[in-house]
């Protein structure tokens, strides 16, 4: 956090140092618009994950409700299906295969979703909050360092320098 910390704190006082006021207005212009943008996009994405994973939760949630209301064990119904051949299955086989299947499906989605929400909740939780706090102290150092870095810069002391005749020469 060492680094990224520095980079924050760093830019500005650099662009300035550097550069001049205009560089640091445009320093913050561009990581205020661009910072926005990424944070609401972190934000907005992370929820996406953790949604579709509470929607796959209560889909698979009502799927078991509906096996245990049809009688059907799904570890036994794995067993069974396993040792069986598609083509000579009767109808009541081919249910309970297609319960299987369903479930299988499910439960597929299910680790999918909880892998998408692992990225999803610190997206959500953390990176685009911190997003915020990374735009508002680049702001503030501009700020606390402003008057400093318009008086002392390397460009305003090169056209001062470039602008004061030489000894002996006349305007």
């Amino acid at each position: 956090m060492v680094a990224p910390g520095a980079l924050v704190l760093g830019s500005p006082l650099l662009a300035g140092f550097v550069f001049g006021e205009d560089a640091v207005a445009g320093l913050l212009a561009g990581a205020i618009v661009s910072g926005v943008q990424v944070a609401i996009s972190a934000s907005n994405t992370g929820g996406a994950w953790d949604n579709c994973k509470k929607e796959i939760e209560k889909e698979r949630s009502q799927h078991r409700a509906n096996m245990k209301k049809a009688g059907v064990n799904i570890e036994n119904a794995r067993a069974e299906v396993a040792n069986m051949r598609e083509d000579s299955m009767d109808p009541a086989q081919k249910e309970l295969k297609e319960w299987v299947d369903k479930d299988t499906d499910v439960r597929e989605r299910h680790i999918a979703a909880v892998v998408g929400d692992t990225v999803g909740d610190p997206l959500k939780d953390t990176s685009g909050p911190a997003i915020n706090i990374l735009i508002k102290l680049s702001a503030i150092t501009s700020l606390v360092f402003g008057n400093f870095i318009k008086e002392n810069n390397i460009m305003k002391a090169i056209n001062t320098k470039a602008a004061v005749p030489a000894p002996g020469a006349t305007m």
